[in-house]
């Protein structure tokens, strides 16, 4: 679909965005009452979208899979079809969406949720030395309750910015710690990968984390977290082959900062066997034009973070070279350094910073490439691209609804270009995490957010002052 052909939408339909029904109003219930009325399963269609993305070309048109005056229908958790004019199940919540867009779940493929409680510190510091003064620091003095304070608040930030899949690397941390921080997740409502490192000679921790306390959780996945390097590789080979024992992807770390090149860490993930569609690097900056290739070549996939490279000094991912090469990339938040879960701030980084430096508007990703990435492409990087990224039917209803008639996103002129370029956490009405509403009416559903704020305090109360 042509910028051209979406011009010739009615302007009323957008104007339409700002008075579209609440969840109140379509059940006839008020307050928590209309958010009791949410449950599992539940059948629900959304009627009347003046847009909905896709991200299937076989379902609409254009890479973005666009329909206009479409509906989407959501029936026991999962997508169960999209297209216009479908008719209401005797048992379907008809939503009006009119004016709206619905939209996959942003997929978010590297953060560090605990890092909310260091949130802006060392904010004149690189990696070097925010690691050095701010997160080595920090995490040892967290204990495990207020562990759940921080990943609970940070995880409810992501939800309630669109964020409904999120890989989170989580560093080595007691059992006791983990089964707190694997509550919190679960207890936001989420989709959500933990990637969990262990400490050296405990390895068989991470089993008992995925068999005790993942496995048992829907919207819960596992990876292995690993810091590549040379000097560990016998570690660095224990975690791969356990890996692949328990069928796992794993999620490193690699070249966020130039002096990384010492670790030999392209190298040695290779000298293990690792180097294919099992491995998730971060940030993978400080790549030479040989390792793209061989990045490509054998299928590694990698996670963006133009936020907290720029907030980090870290440098400028060579993501058109990789576009180039084939590589599968999605986006991340990456905890701390990023400060936020604005996945809008972060779509316009990844475009703005490659603009900048390639003084080239039509360089890799453009704005429709990046909402790809931050959708359908970050579900492929983390092999999840059967279950999450696009609103095909069959996969999981993981889904938003975006209100376009606001101060800062109207008046309508392009409305894919306006996502990421206008758009802004409070667009996002409505979110669904497994057909379930997690968000309606600009609110999470069931949450006392003054209550989560107030317990974060508290736990940040327990750190000492940060540099």
């Amino acid at each position: 679909m042509t910028s051209q052909k979406l011009s010739r939408l009615k302007r009323r339909s957008v104007l339409a965005g700002a008075g579209g029904l609440s969840l109140a109003a379509v059940t006839g219930a008020t307050g928590s009452a209309a958010v009791g009325a949410d449950r599992p399963g539940r059948t629900t269609l959304l009627k009347g979208a003046a847009l909905v993305l896709t991200m299937d070309p076989h379902i609409g048109e254009g890479e973005l899979g666009l329909l206009e005056g479409a509906d989407v229908l959501l029936r026991h958790g999962k997508i169960a079809d999209v297209g216009t004019d479908l008719k209401a199940p005797a048992d379907a919540r008809v939503r009006d969406v009119s004016g709206r867009f619905v939209l996959p779940g942003f997929v978010d493929i590297h953060n560090h949720l605990w890092q909310s409680s260091i949130r802006g510190g060392c904010s004149d510091q690189d990696v070097v030395g925010w690691l050095k003064t701010c997160n080595r620091p920090t995490l040892p003095k967290i204990d495990a309750a207020d562990m759940y304070a921080f990943v609970h608040l940070s995880a409810l930030d992501a939800l309630q910015a669109g964020v409904t899949t999120l890989v989170d690397w989580v560093h080595a941390i007691p059992y006791a710690t983990s089964e707190r921080y694997v509550q919190a997740l679960d207890d936001a409502g989420l989709r959500f990968v933990y990637a969990m490192a262990a400490f050296e000679g405990a390895e068989e921790q991470v089993r008992a984390v995925k068999e005790r306390l993942i496995d048992p959780l829907p919207l819960a996945s596992a990876q292995i977290a690993v810091h590549a390097r040379r000097a560990g590789i016998a570690s660095l080979r224990a975690s791969w082959k356990q890996a692949q024992d328990l069928g796992l992807m794993l999620n490193s770390h690699v070249l966020e900062h130039r002096t990384d090149r010492d670790d030999e860490q392209i190298q040695s993930l290779r000298d293990i066997g690792a180097f294919g569609p099992d491995l998730l690097m971060n940030h993978a900056i400080h790549l030479t034009r040989e390792e793209i290739a061989l990045v490509g070549d054998h299928d590694v996939r990698v996670a963006h973070c133009p936020l907290s490279n720029m907030r980090l000094a870290s440098g400028v991912m060579p993501l058109p070279k990789m576009h180039r090469a084939g590589v599968k990339a999605g986006l991340g938040h990456d905890g701390g350094t990023n400060d936020t879960s604005d996945m809008f701030a972060l779509m316009k980084a990844a475009v703005g910073l490659q603009r900048a430096v390639h003084e080239d508007p039509q360089i890799h990703p453009t704005l429709p490439a990046v909402l790809r990435m931050g959708t359908m492409g970050g579900a492929e990087a983390i092999g999840m691209a059967d279950q999450v990224g696009s609103l095909t039917p069959g996969k999981r209803a993981d889904l938003l609804v975006l209100d376009p008639g606001t101060l800062n996103f109207a008046p309508r002129f392009d409305w894919t270009s306006q996502i990421i370029l206008n758009g802004q956490p409070h667009n996002i009405t409505d979110v669904y995490v497994d057909g379930r509403l997690r968000k309606t009416g600009g609110q999470l559903v069931g949450v006392d957010t003054e209550k989560v704020v107030d317990a974060a305090e508290r736990a940040a109360a327990h750190l000492p002052t940060t540099p």
